[in-house]
Formats: C-alpha cells, sequence, structure tokens
C-alpha cells in the first residue's frame, strides 16, 4: 500500500487559525503582535518570501513591517537597524531573511538581534535554551514537522528517531526537539558510515541534507514516517522521468518552467515502502511560515506578560 501522504498546507492552515483567532481576541484588548522582516539585496527568492511572511501577516492580523536595504549594507548598518528594532516596543519579532551577502558578517547581525524577539530561532541563546528544554522560541521549520507530527498523531514517545542533517537551522533543532520528547535520537551527517543501514533503524526518519532525492527505498524500515525537509531543483530531463515516471503534474510543471521541484527523498521508491510521506512542494514548506506566525505572537506574549 502506497506511503499515505502528510499535508503540511492543511496543517499549516490550521495553525493559522489558531494564531488569527488569538490576534483577534487580543486585538480587544489593544494588543497586536508585530513582525519586521528585514531583506538585504534583490535575491528574487528572497523577495519572494519575505512577501510571503509580510502577506501572511496581514491575513493573520499581525501588524508587520518589511524593511528593504540594498546589497551594498554594511554589517555595521545592519547592526544598527537591529538595535533600532531591538528597541521598538510594537515589534515583537525580527525576521533577517538569510543568505546575507557574503561581505556581511550574518552570525554577528543574528547574534544581536534580541533573543526574545528571534522568532526564527536562530539566537545561540535560544538554541541553548532547547539544548536545556527550558522556554524559548523554537526554529520554525522543526517546530512545524513536530505539530505535524502531533496533528498527524504519529507516536514519539519511544521511537527510533533518525535525523539526516546536522545544521544549526534544521538537522540539530530537530533533533533536540525529538530527543525531549522522549524519541531515541541519531544524527546522521556527512562522515556517517553504512547511512542507509542507520536510517533504516528510524521510526521516523528526518530527511534534511539538500541533495536531490539521495533517499530512496534502501534507506527506509517499511512503514516509517518520513518528513522531507529538501527543496531541490530538477532540471535534467532524464533526472525527470528517473525520479518521477510519467507523473502529469511533474511533467506539466517541467515543461512549464524548464524544472521542477523535489526533496532529499526519491518519493517514487519511498511511497512504496514508507507508512507516511510529506511531499514536496506541500509538506514541510508551508509550517516554516505559520510557526513563523505562532512565534511572533508568543514572543508578543512573553514580552507584555
Amino acid at each position: 500500500m502506497p506511503a499515505k501522504i502528510m499535508e503540511g498546507i492543511s496543517v499549516a492552515a490550521a495553525i493559522k487559525d489558531e494564531v488569527a483567532a488569538e490576534v483577534a481576541a487580543l486585538a480587544t484588548r489593544g494588543l497586536r503582535p508585530g513582525l519586521a522582516a528585514v531583506l538585504v539585496g534583490s535575491d528574487p527568492g528572497s523577495q519572494i518570501y519575505v512577501s510571503s511572511k509580510v502577506k501572511t501577516c496581514g491575513q493573520l492580523g499581525l501588524y508587520s513591517e518589511k524593511i528593504e536595504l540594498p546589497e551594498t549594507t554594511t554589517t555595521e548598518e545592519l547592526l544598527a537597524l537591529v538595535g533600532d528594532l531591538n528597541s521598538r516596543d510594537e515589534i515583537d519579532g525580527i525576521l533577517i531573511q538569510l543568505p546575507l551577502p557574503k561581505h556581511v558578517n550574518s552570525a554577528l547581525v543574528l547574534d544581536n538581534v534580541d533573543p526574545a524577539k528571534d522568532v526564527d530561532g536562530f539566537h545561540r541563546q535560544n538554541i541553548g535554551r532547547l539544548a536545556l528544554n527550558e522556554p524559548g522560541l523554537r526554529s520554525c521549520t522543526p517546530a512545524g514537522i513536530m505539530e505535524m507530527l502531533d496533528r498527524y498523531e504519529i507516536p514519539i514517545k519511544g521511537a527510533r528517531a533518525v535525523v539526516l542533517g546536522r545544521s544549526r537551522n534544521v538537522g540539530l533543532p530537530m533533533s533536540l526537539l525529538l530527543l525531549h520528547r522522549n524519541a531515541t535520537v541519531t544524527i546522521c551527517h556527512s562522515r556517517t558510515e553504512n547511512l542507509p543501514a542507520v536510517t533504516r533503524e528510524a521510526d521516523i526518519l528526518i530527511a534534511a541534507v539538500g541533495r536531490m532525492a539521495m533517499v530512496d527505498a534502501t534507506f527506509v524500515k517499511p512503514g516509517a514516517v518520513v518528513v522531507d525537509v529538501g527543496t531541490n531543483q530538477v532540471t535534467d530531463a532524464g533526472d525527470l522521468e528517473r525520479l518521477f515516471g510519467d507523473n502529469p503534474k511533474k511533467r506539466a510543471s517541467f515543461e512549464k518552467n524548464g524544472s521542477t521541484l523535489i526533496g532529499d527523498v526519491n518519493p517514487r521508491e519511498v511511497s512504496e515502502v514508507a507508512g507516511y510521506l510529506t511531499p514536496v512542494p506541500g509538506g514541510v514548506g508551508p509550517l516554516t511560515i505559520a510557526m513563523l506566525m505562532k512565534n511572533t505572537l508568543a514572543a508578543m506574549k512573553r514580552r507584555r506578560g
């Protein structure tokens, strides 16, 4: 039986509805969460992401500011802006859209964001709080994955979980969130030996390595829950045929755009082995923006008691 598809779009919609209801209730008390989104340069992908985040704020009733800066913006200029946003009471969350230009010290900029306004969960203080299982803002993508696992009633306590990837943004916080929910967690990376044998132990497999269709059927335990965090472009017609066969939607997308999306998982193979599988697109992606809204609301509530 093919894997059951875990639709991130529907989970994200439920989270947004909950946030909107709470924002509306707060509005009757004269309170409104505020998010500042900072975009440096003219990267098309980043512009789309920031615009969608600002648009979602409007849909849910949050206040938002989109701050666009030129590619030539210096580290010092960004630090000054962050300092100003830290001091503004109507701003509860600060989002620095990554990647920043190469000449900017990204780590320094992110670490100067007030941890109480760090709605991306990237500040070292919030990562430390997560490691210690203390209250704090969590990285949006891993937190969204936890929401999806819960809403699909996937058992976490006692499960064997394997996280493929150890990035500061996804892999590391993902492993800690699962650990704090009493899963037995293994983190895999480029130096892991006999990788498929390790991942085949997983009841829950999180793929977040950024390698197109790397996870095939040999990586997956029958019946496992497979969460695909990757977003990669298929630009070769041979790869399209190999990975999607005669899938009409993917072929139409490829013919229209010259490419189509795929994650770190080979969906054609893994869907025949896994019990649950997230699609790309429409799986993890929508959850990230929904959790950004939820984090902004949480930041406002913590700041204002």
